[in-house]
């Protein structure tokens, strides 16, 4: 099997829709040619992966995805032995196959992984770019196209969820937040297909709720909940409806702080 080939699956066909906020595809474009680590920070929902897939596709570079969770083990990035017909077979993982074959790797959520994990990442992050496959006795050189993007969320850093401080140093960063208003309005009107009167209500929910951070709320209503609400919308629901089902409700269990966002909701219709 040629996975050179196979690395065809992970280019992205059609440019996703991003709307860029200051000079970040620049940045990242520079930071790609230099093949260095980053690290996306920013909020759940504000766009962060949507940018990498844009950015993956503006560069014409395989990207393959992984989605980070604390069950994650070291062989699921790397590698493992399986049996098959013909015996014990060497299986690459999709970190192995970005640095064997040249593809960028993102770790979505990477603080959601075991840091023992992460670990692996180190060698790959400064000059040797090299990934050991000591279950393989194997030192995988990267692929001149190879690079490593994290993302990472700081709103939630605990002592037991963040990244080692002797992570976080090895990768330079971009920041996201949620856009201002006209921005957001014009993202979720074409992420939803909705008029702008209608993506204007909805971004004045989002910023309501988001004042709610700190009070109750560990993170307001983030832009892609404001898409999916908006997409309901479009779909005839009414505006409190489409709000309650895909912001109130997925955001908290707390019933006086789903009253409050209830209110602010109706206050606007």
């Amino acid at each position: 099997m040629d996975l050179q080939m196979d690395l065809q699956d992970y280019l992205i066909r059609d440019e996703p829709y991003y709307r860029a906020v200051g000079d970040e595809r620049e940045q990242f474009a520079a930071a790609y040619a230099a093949r260095m680590p980053m690290m996306l920070k920013g909020p759940t929902g504000c766009g962060k992966t949507r940018f990498i897939e844009h950015m993956a596709y503006r560069l014409n570079k395989p990207l393959i995805t992984v989605a980070c969770h604390e069950d994650m083990t070291a062989s699921d990035l790397v590698g493992r032995y399986l049996l098959d017909a013909e015996g014990t077979v060497w299986h690459d993982g999709p970190l192995s196959i970005a640095v064997r074959y040249g593809a960028i790797c993102y770790l979505d959520e990477v603080v959601e992984a075991r840091q023992d994990t992460t670990v692996v990442i180190h060698p790959l992050t400064d000059d040797r770019r090299v990934l050991p496959l000591e279950k393989k006795n194997e030192l995988i050189e990267a692929h001149p196209d190879f690079q490593i993007v994290i993302s990472y969320n700081p709103g939630y850093q605990s002592v037991l969820k963040d990244l080692k401080e002797s992570t976080k140093q090895r990768f330079a960063a971009l920041e996201f937040t949620y856009p201002e208003a006209g921005i957001e309005s014009e993202i979720v009107m074409h992420e939803a297909g909705i008029d702008k009167k209608t993506a204007e209500l909805l971004v004045q929910v989002g910023v309501r709720s988001r004042n709610l951070k700190g009070h109750g709320l560990d993170e307001g209503a983030s832009t892609r909940m404001l898409i999916q609400a908006g997409r309901l919308m479009a779909q005839g629901i009414a505006l409190k409806d489409a709000c309650h089902v895909a912001i109130v409700l997925p955001i908290t269990d707390d019933p006086e702080l789903r009253d409050a966002l209830t209110e602010a909701i109706t206050a606007l219709s």
